[in-house]
């Protein structure tokens, strides 16, 4: 019975690391998302606003493969 449980805990740790971990994501390309877009509408910087979007959702990505 032990055993059983242990294993149960174990995959619900893992599960609820890896679901941490998406929401963490989502928060912060949320947030890179809306600074690029006040960059790229409030200041003009459209070029900028793109180029930190791509490089910083890249950024993330390879960011959180390597976490994981």
């Amino acid at each position: 019975m032990a055993e059983g449980s242990k294993d149960e805990y174990r995959a619900h740790l893992e599960t609820y690391t890896a679901f941490n971990k998406l929401v963490l994501f989502t928060i912060l390309w949320v947030v890179l998302l809306l600074c690029c877009m006040a960059l790229g509408l409030v200041g003009n910087a459209g070029t900028l606003a793109l180029l930190a979007g791509i490089g910083g959702t890249i950024a993330l990505l390879i960011g959180f493969a390597v976490m994981g």
